[in-house]
C-alpha cells in the first residue's frame, strides 16, 4: 500500500511539472506581432500568461473562454469605444490584473459590462480601474471568484442610464474586498448570492444604493463605507446576514436611510457607525436580530422601527446628539431595548451603578406628531414642543408604552 501511495505521489509531481514547462508567458503590445488581445488569447493555450505591454487597445467582445492570467504592465487600457462588452470571462481559473477597461456599451435591452464573468469558478479581478461602463463587473452564475482593489467609476447620471458598479446574480462563496465604487446605480447590487463577504470597500455617491442586497443568505459584510448614496444602503428579504464595523454617513434625503432593513431575519448588525443620516435605522418586516455596539450620532431620526417588526434586540448602542432616537407607527412594542446610552436620557443614578434609576423613554411625542404632519419639523426647537413631550413622558397616551430602556447607561459605552 505504501509503495502505491509513494508512485501516485510521483505522478501527481511529474504531472504537475509537466503543466509548470507546457505554461508560457505571451506578450501583447501595440506595434508588436501580437498587437491585440483577441489576438493574443487566441494565441495562448490554458494555463498560459498573456502581459498586456503598455498602451491603448481598441477592443470589445475580448472574449477569455481558457484558462489564462491577463497582466497589464505599465498603463494599459482597453477600450470598448460604446460598442459591446469589453472583457468576458466564461472560462474557469482566470485572473485580470492591473488594466483599466473603458466604455462599455449602454442598453435598456442588455446588461453591458466593462467585465462580465458568466458560469465560471475560481476568477480573480484585481487593482483593475473601470472607467464610465454601463456595469463595471457583473457576475452571474458563479462560485469562488476574488474582487479586490479595484476602482470603478461612472457618471451615468440617472438610474435608467446606468448600471451597477459590481454586481452579483446567482452567485456563491464571492470575496468582494478594497474596492471603490462611485458614480453608479448601486454601488454593489446583490441577488440570490450565498456565502459573499464584502469587507473594506468604500462604496460613495452613487444614484441609489450604495449597496443593493436581496434574497443573499449566509453573507458578511465588514468593515465598509457607505457615503453620500441616494438612497443610502438597502438590505432585504434574507436572513442570517452579518453586518459588523461598517460606516453609513452622510445619506440624506425624504428617501434616503443610512441603511433599510426589510424582511431581515436572525441576523447580526454590530459595531456599526451610522453619521449624518436622514435615518439612520430603517426597520421593517424584520425579526430575531441582534443590534449590538452601534453608535447612531447626528441622524435626524436614529431608528425608525415599524410595527411588524418583532424580537429584535438592541443592546450596548451608544445614541448621540440625534433630532429623534426612536419612531415608531404603533402604540405596541414587541422588540426589547436594554443598557443601550441615550444622550437625550434626563434620569439620575442615585446607587452610582452606571445605570439609571428611571426608565428611558425614546420616543418623542413630536415624532408622532412630525410624521402625521411633516412641515411641523419647523417648531422642532419650541418651548411649546418641549412641554408637549415632557407631558407625554410623565403621562404616555400616544406613544407606545412598553418602549423603553429599563436600564439605560449613563455614560458613552466604548
Amino acid at each position: 500500500m505504501r509503495a502505491f501511495l509513494n508512485i501516485a505521489a510521483l505522478i501527481l509531481w511529474m504531472v504537475s511539472q509537466v503543466q509548470l514547462v507546457s505554461a508560457r508567458q505571451l506578450t501583447v503590445a501595440p506595434n508588436g506581432p501580437v498587437s491585440s488581445v483577441k489576438e493574443g488569447i487566441a494565441l495562448a493555450s490554458s494555463g498560459d500568461t498573456l502581459v498586456l505591454k503598455e498602451g491603448h487597445y481598441d477592443e470589445y467582445d475580448i472574449t477569455v473562454d481558457k484558462p489564462l492570467t491577463i497582466i497589464g504592465e505599465g498603463q494599459v487600457v482597453i477600450d470598448g469605444n460604446r460598442k459591446g462588452f469589453v472583457l468576458v470571462i466564461t472560462a474557469d481559473d482566470v485572473t485580470v490584473k492591473n488594466i483599466e477597461v473603458r466604455h462599455a456599451s449602454t442598453s435598456f435591452m442588455e446588461d453591458y459590462a466593462g467585465i462580465l464573468v458568466e458560469n465560471t469558478n475560481n476568477t480573480v479581478i484585481e487593482n483593475v480601474t473601470l472607467t464610465d461602463n454601463f456595469f463595471g463587473i457583473y457576475l452571474a452564475k458563479s462560485s469562488n471568484a476574488l474582487i479586490k482593489d479595484n476602482h470603478i467609476t461612472a457618471s451615468g447620471g440617472r438610474e435608467t442610464s446606468s448600471g451597477n458598479g459590481i454586481h452579483l446574480w446567482y452567485s456563491k462563496d464571492i470575496d468582494i474586498q478594497g474596492n471603490y465604487v462611485e458614480g453608479h446605480r448601486d454601488g454593489l447590487y446583490f441577488e440570490f448570492v450565498e456565502g459573499a463577504t464584502i469587507s473594506g470597500n468604500v462604496s460613495e455617491h452613487n444614484i441609489r444604493y450604495g449597496i443593493h442586497f436581496m434574497y443573499s443568505d449566509n453573507c458578511r459584510y465588514e468593515g465598509n463605507t457607505f457615503r453620500d448614496n441616494g438612497g443610502g444602503v438597502a438590505v432585504m428579504y434574507t436572513q442570517n446576514v452579518e453586518i459588523i464595523n461598517n460606516r453609513f454617513e452622510d445619506n440624506w434625503g425624504s428617501s434616503a436611510y443610512g441603511m433599510l432593513l426589510k424582511e431581515i431575519n436572525r441576523s447580526q448588525i454590530e459595531g456599526n457607525e451610522f453619521v449624518n443620516n436622514s435615518v439612520g435605522l430603517y426597520i421593517e418586516a424584520t425579526s430575531r436580530n441582534s443590534i449590538k455596539k452601534n453608535s447612531f450620532r447626528q441622524n435626524g431620526w436614529a431608528i425608525k422601527l415599524m410595527a411588524n417588526s418583532t424580537d429584535n434586540r438592541f443592546t450596548e448602542n451608544n445614541f448621540i446628539a440625534n433630532s429623534f432616537e426612536i419612531s415608531t407607527n404603533s402604540r405596541q412594542n414587541y422588540n426589547a431595548f436594554d443598557n443601550n446610552y441615550w444622550s437625550q436620557y434626563e434620569g439620575y443614578d442615585l446607587d452610582k451603578d452606571g445605570i439609571g434609576d428611571v426608565p428611558h423613554r425614546p420616543v418623542r411625542l413630536f415624532s408622532i406628531i412630525v410624521e402625521k404632519h411633516p412641515p411641523s419639523l419647523l417648531l422642532l426647537r419650541s418651548l411649546l414642543i418641549d412641554i408637549l413631550d415632557a407631558a407625554e413622558k410623565f403621562m404616555p397616551v400616544l406613544t407606545p408604552e412598553t418602549l423603553i430602556d429599563s436600564q439605560p447607561k449613563m455614560t458613552k459605552i466604548l
